[in-house]
């Protein structure tokens, strides 16, 4: 059995888009800047993948700045948004859930004289009415929040955030990494300075990421050099990768409801089948959530435990944020949520891949029930002796 349930890490390529990239890792090997026909090839290649990415955020191709990652993205968006204000103490407001490279760029900024400050959530892990009044307390000069996390699947009410950052004046920042070809999502309908976006979560390559820059927004570099990305990002550009980006992102949104519905499906089925089984809680089961996500307690079992014992069966999910892979602390996105730390430790996060049917969601089923059984009877003998 090889049965991959963990696509909010990283997705499997699409061989669509990896047909798109060969050409360009032999014989198309130009260098976007360089003048000559290659070059002018390749060039012509990053700005057709710009587009395509523009198109699933309803942006113009100039707002899209090719980054490495996700994780550049975010950082350029906080450090390029930080530099371009002065006072004695700016502010910088995020979710109390949000990603680790998120929560690293604040932490550099308050070692730098930034006051950070944190918007909580509730059980479901929304910000409520209460949460977006302490925003106006904070007086955040920057704001950065998730579209969609990453370990729950709950969709963000980015509504009454932005309008309240609005009133104070607050740049803000979507990280949509997790959101960007899952659910639809329109850049200026939104209305915010940035968001972040990236490829190898909509089935394109590792290592290329982008953000999404409004026309009106002054962003200074955080790597210097060449003149490529409007000056924002110096570096030659990794054509292959942003190629695949730029196919993918035209896959996403040509396919984007069609396979939500599917998704839906198989999550349901999922949850329904969760339900059964003793000593299991959905997480936030009540709110919106991506399609393709589910992140469940098991009483008793910690969620690493059960991971390498799916492993070892072929089943492949995750404890958790990949990014805390190998740490056995609890998950700062269920303990903001109110679960306790003790409790945080046995979740398990199935995220939902293109492809996945009923038969596959049956067999994961199937064997987390045995191995829940088998885990809590040798407990049981343990306790007993």
């Amino acid at each position: 059995m090889d049965l991959y349930l963990d696509c909010n890490a990283t997705t499997p390529l699409d061989p669509r888009v990896v047909e798109a990239m060969q050409p360009f890792w032999i014989g198309r090997m130009g260098n976007p800047s360089s003048s000559h026909r290659h070059g002018r090839i390749a060039k012509d290649a990053v700005e057709l993948a710009r587009g395509q990415v523009a198109t699933l955020l309803n942006v113009a191709p100039k707002q899209i700045i090719f980054t490495g990652s996700g994780t550049e993205a975010n950082h350029l968006a906080i450090h390029g948004m930080a530099a371009t204000i002065s006072g004695v103490q700016p502010t910088i407001s995020i979710g109390a859930t949000e990603h680790p490279s998120m929560l690293a760029a604040a932490e550099s900024l308050g070692q730098s004289g930034w006051r950070v400050a944190q918007i909580p959530v509730d059980s479901s892990g929304l910000v409520t009415d209460e949460s977006v009044e302490l925003i106006s307390q904070q007086h955040p000069d920057i704001l950065s929040i998730m579209a969609a996390n990453n370990e729950t699947g709950v969709v963000q009410r980015l509504v009454p955030v932005v309008e309240a950052a609005r009133q104070i004046g607050a740049m803000v920042h979507i990280d949509a990494t997790q959101a960007a070809g899952k659910i639809p999502l329109d850049f200026g309908q939104i209305g915010v300075e940035c968001m972040t976006i990236s490829a190898h979560k909509i089935y394109g390559p590792k290592g290329v990421g982008a953000l999404v820059v409004s026309p009106s927004l002054e962003l200074s570099p955080i790597i210097s050099g060449g003149g490529q990305e409007r000056g924002l990002r110096a570096g030659t550009e990794n054509v292959p990768a942003i190629v695949g980006f730029g196919m993918a992102a035209e896959l996403a949104g040509a396919g984007m409801e069609r396979e939500s519905e599917q998704l839906l499906r198989c999550r349901s089925r999922l949850e329904s089948g969760l339900g059964k089984i003793d000593g299991i809680e959905i997480v936030a089961e009540s709110v919106e959530r991506l399609p393709n996500t589910v992140m469940f307690l098991v009483q008793g079992i910690e969620g690493e435990t059960l991971l390498l014992q799916l492993d070892q069966k072929g089943i492949y999910l995750s404890s958790g944020s990949a990014c805390r892979a190998g740490k056995t602390s609890a998950s700062h996105v269920l303990t903001a949520m109110g679960v306790t730390p003790d409790l945080a430790r046995n979740a398990l996060r199935v995220s939902l891949c293109r492809g996945i049917t009923r038969e596959k969601i049956d067999i994961f089923l199937e064997t987390l029930r045995e191995t829940i059984f088998h885990q809590r009877s040798v407990a049981n003998r343990a306790a007993w002796g």
